[in-house]
């Protein structure tokens, strides 16, 4: 499913996106902000410009899969979601409320339009390409795309699933690194460097691309030029370069804010912030 791309409209709606996820995590009381915010222009480009779904029937069997393995990020895919029309929009006020449809980390049996339930960081590699090698055994044509973070690339899963993509020639598994630098615990480099990245995956048989994560511009030309890609029997890793908490000046690059809510003071700056941006 794909909008022609009107730069201005886009960033617009990035803003929006930003605005309504900081508002919807406090309202929650908890959630992931941070990491949420990172990803918005690439959750955007994938379902405004890249991938093929049908709203009114989440389970289509010819929709491309998106799995969330940093499940933790589920705000951003939310907002896509209700706006994509999934679900109404007044439900993301519901979001981590007993009973919601939208917990705290993405659920394919609770919420329409998740494809991988994701908690544990690690694990969603391995189900990207399961899915993937599935949908070669049935003769279905659909792509998956998988979301990780370079923080969660500490986990040896997910290169023991890159050595797997890569010796199955899974050319249908399309991997996204929100490398946003920071982790619950602090820097990466500092945790447990993953650099230099590009050539890790590259070492490991992937093609590989490198991105600003917030430039639509640069952005969106990559993630099309994937989708056309001559090599169909070689995964591809898109390397995105963005900010954690971006946005918002007071969230940006804070390790401080991965899993917590903010405060009623540092919302109502935020929000300021944003509704002027």
């Amino acid at each position: 499913m794909s909008e022609q791309f009107d730069r201005e409209e886009f960033d617009r709606l990035a803003a929006e996106f930003r605005y309504v996820i900081t508002d919807m995590i406090c309202r929650a009381g908890s959630g992931h902000l941070g990491g949420a915010l990172s990803l918005v222009e690439i959750v955007i480009s994938l379902y405004w410009r890249i991938m093929r779904y049908d709203p009114t029937n989440p389970k289509w069997p010819d929709r491309d899969r998106l799995v969330m393995s940093k499940g933790h990020a589920g705000p951003v895919l939310y907002m896509a979601l209700a706006y994509r029309g999934f679900f109404p929009k007044a439900t993301l006020k519901t979001m981590n409320e007993d009973g919601t449809m939208l917990p705290s980390h993405v659920d394919r049996i609770r919420t329409p339009g998740i494809d991988m339930t994701a908690g544990s960081l690690g694990q969603g590699l391995s189900a990207a390409c399961g899915i993937a090698y599935a949908g070669r055994l049935d003769g279905a044509n659909h792509d998956v795309y998988c979301i990780i973070g370079d923080g969660e690339s500490n986990e040896g899963q997910v290169w023991e699933a890159a050595m797997t993509a890569a010796h199955r020639r899974l050319g249908k598994v399309l991997a996204i690194v929100d490398n946003n630098g920071l982790q619950i615990d602090g820097f990466v480099k500092d945790v447990k460097g993953v650099e230099p990245l590009a050539d890790k995956w590259s070492s490991f048989g992937w093609d590989v691309r490198v991105v600003d994560g917030h430039d639509f511009g640069s952005l969106l030309p990559v993630l099309e030029s994937v989708k056309e890609k001559p090599l169909v029997d070689v995964p591809t890793m898109v390397i995105a370069r963005t900010v954690k908490g971006k946005g918002v000046s007071i969230f940006e690059n804070q390790a401080k804010y991965h899993g917590v809510a903010p405060s009623d003071d540092e919302l109502a700056r935020a929000l300021q912030e944003l509704g002027a941006a």
